[in-house]
């Protein structure tokens, strides 16, 4: 199934460039990047440019170069291959991964 504006909610978003447009906290308002991880309750956005490799601190921790930014309360913009922006509200985001594919509409899996 190819990704659409209407079947992104079904897709893999890690790797995804995702802005955070509205939240309930201020704080996570206008954080953006790519997609790196996903959880059931969370996004893990990597902000900048830079790879993980690439901001490793001398004791070798990773700097906090990713925000974890909840699902539910916030409202995600993608934007697709094609350079289309897509909003989602992310309660439709709310579960495992593999689960969410699953189960959002008809999918030969369930």
């Amino acid at each position: 199934m190819p990704l659409t504006p209407e079947t992104l909610s079904r897709h893999e978003l890690v790797g995804l460039d995702a802005r955070v447009r509205a939240g309930s906290s201020p704080d996570l308002l206008g954080i953006e990047g790519t997609v790196v991880a996903e959880t059931t309750e969370t996004l893990g956005i990597e902000r900048g440019g830079r790879s993980l490799a690439e901001t490793r601190t001398e004791s070798g921790a990773t700097a906090d170069r990713v925000a974890t930014v909840p699902k539910a309360g916030t409202t995600f913009e993608f934007t697709l291959a094609s350079g289309e922006l897509v909003t989602v509200e992310g309660r439709r985001l709310v579960a495992r991964p593999a689960r969410r594919t699953e189960k959002s509409g008809d999918s030969k899996w369930r």
